[in-house]
């Protein structure tokens, strides 16, 4: 009997996003552009902390956003209102952005006028994890709400970040949250994390990570 072929799908789409996520990081370097993909669950507060950030860098920088969502345009409509050139990405259904969609993103963008382009990727902790986007850093929300488990729950999204940004500190008086094991068990996943508690609604944590930003954009373009 012929053996039958296994054909190993999974790996070259991953194989062939990861050659073009490199490509794409290479242009991005030569345009002196720095790309952060934020990634999170929905209502984690993404968009509201998208609109500190701005605030907090756009007297030192020129910040494109790129709005990705399944089919809305409600957070582009948003990010517009603060003076950033924005930008939404329709995804068609799919729950995640790859190199290639990132592509077409940037090149709608422009780089042209943009030393920090943020991708705020589709609200979901699984998809978004597995996909290189060609990003120079990668972002992560988790809001207090959804609780201190999450990195035990979605260990491949905590282990591919650069940085995790804990949103919703205001509201710790209301949930059980408890942060440092929170901290522990992210730091277990993956040690050299920069872990950065914020209130997205107060203002509190948006300064350490404007110069978080600060430094990784400079260090992009050295």
């Amino acid at each position: 009997m012929d053996k039958f072929r296994v054909l190993e799908i999974k790996k070259s789409i991953f194989e062939d996003n990861d050659h073009e996520a490199d490509l794409l990081r290479e242009d991005l370097k030569k345009e002196k552009t720095f790309l952060l993909n934020l990634m999170s669950s929905p209502g984690s507060g993404k968009t509201t902390t998208l609109g500190r950030t701005i605030e907090a860098l756009k007297d030192e920088m020129r910040i494109g956003v790129m709005e990705a969502d399944i089919d809305s345009d409600v957070d582009a409509d948003t990010i517009s209102k603060t003076g950033a050139k924005v930008i939404q990405l329709h995804t068609g259904g799919m729950c995640h952005l790859d190199a290639g969609m990132t592509k077409q993103g940037i090149e709608g963008l422009g780089c042209e006028d943009v030393d920090l382009a943020i991708l705020e990727n589709v609200g979901n902790l699984v998809c978004p994890a597995e996909f290189d986007t060609g990003a120079s850093k990668n972002a992560m929300i988790l809001s207090v709400p959804e609780g201190d488990d999450k990195p035990l729950k979605y260990p491949l999204m905590f282990s591919i970040v650069d940085v995790l940004l804990i949103n919703k500190i205001d509201a710790m008086d209301y949930f059980d949250f408890d942060m440092k094991a929170c901290e522990e068990r992210v730091k277990k996943l993956n040690p050299n994390i920069t872990i950065i508690p914020i209130s997205a609604k107060t203002g509190e944590g948006i300064d350490k990570w404007a110069d978080w930003l600060r430094t990784e954009v400079k260090n992009w373009n050295a």
